[in-house]
């Protein structure tokens, strides 16, 4: 009886140091950077640089402006849960300041990544990249070598991605193309090559007498393209490809704003196959 006794207590004893052992590695699920972010385009590289260290939960969605976005008592509760709030600092994120006051987290880190330029363009990615690995490594120090990895890894996926477009579009002639298109994307145009004649904004800034201003600037450019942004009213220069009888396309300034454009990647390369889809009719 007594041996059968001392077998059963081992055997608690041994499921005790199991469970013991077990629950010592369960805990990194909630070691992990708790990240926000105002849009996909901050989201996306968190997510490549923090890989498993790091939770990123986004705010915007991608096909919506900033500046159209409200934000509700779940990211409210997003915020009051995360260790660090990255937002881009621009115009239209009105609602930062008020959702950071409502999320009552003393321990929130809020960063502002303000890098001027249009985030598909590379060479802001890149910058955006130094910054958000700079901003990870200051909160989370402990993974410092890990997030520079992964971000030289990233870089080096920019700046392919860079010179396989670049020459793609080495075979067309660009420059004689003249466009029109949203003030939003006028830099991600200007970096394709193609001749920006005049840039116009929202919808709701298009009076009849800016839309006329616009079409006779057209005509006299010799305007063949107009280039609309889906976050910012994807529709705003229909009326004047109209009446140029010019071709009209929509871009997207964050990715996953098109179906299968999840990744940045694929953001940019839609944006480039619609671009010569338009110049090849």
């Amino acid at each position: 009886m007594k041996k059968f006794k001392v077998l059963i207590i081992g055997i608690l004893v041994l499921s005790l140091v199991i469970a013991s052992i077990l629950g010592g590695c369960q805990p990194a699920e909630t070691l992990r950077l708790k990240v926000v972010t105002t849009t996909s385009l901050l989201t996306l590289i968190v997510q490549q640089v923090g890989g498993d260290m790091v939770d990123v939960v986004n705010i915007i969605p991608p096909t919506q402006h900033p500046g159209d976005f409200d934000a509700t008592p779940g990211d409210m509760q997003k915020l009051a849960d995360a260790d660090l709030f990255l937002s881009h600092g621009w115009p239209g994120e009105t609602f930062v300041p008020g959702l950071i006051a409502s999320a009552n987290n003393p321990d929130l880190t809020v960063v502002t990544v303000d890098i001027e330029g249009n985030w598909m363009i590379p060479s802001v990615q890149l910058e955006a990249v130094d910054r958000i690995v700079a901003t990870l490594s200051e909160v989370d120090a402990e993974n410092t070598a890990a997030y520079q990895q992964s971000a030289a890894e990233l870089k080096d996926s920019i700046t392919a991605k860079e010179a396989e477009i670049k020459a793609r579009l080495a075979n067309e002639d660009l420059a004689s193309i003249n466009v029109m298109g949203a003030g939003m994307l006028v830099g991600f145009i200007q970096w394709t090559g193609l001749n920006i004649t005049a840039t116009y904004g929202a919808p709701d800034s298009l009076t009849p007498k800016v839309v006329k201003e616009l079409v006779d600037k057209g005509r006299e450019e010799k305007v063949t393209l107009i280039i609309d942004n889906l976050q910012s009213g994807r529709d705003a220069g229909k009326a004047i490809a109209e009446e140029l009888g010019a071709q009209r396309i929509i871009l997207s300034g964050f990715p996953g704003g098109f179906d299968d454009t999840e990744t940045w990647e694929k953001a940019i390369d839609r944006n480039i196959e619609l671009i010569l889809e338009a110049i090849a009719q």
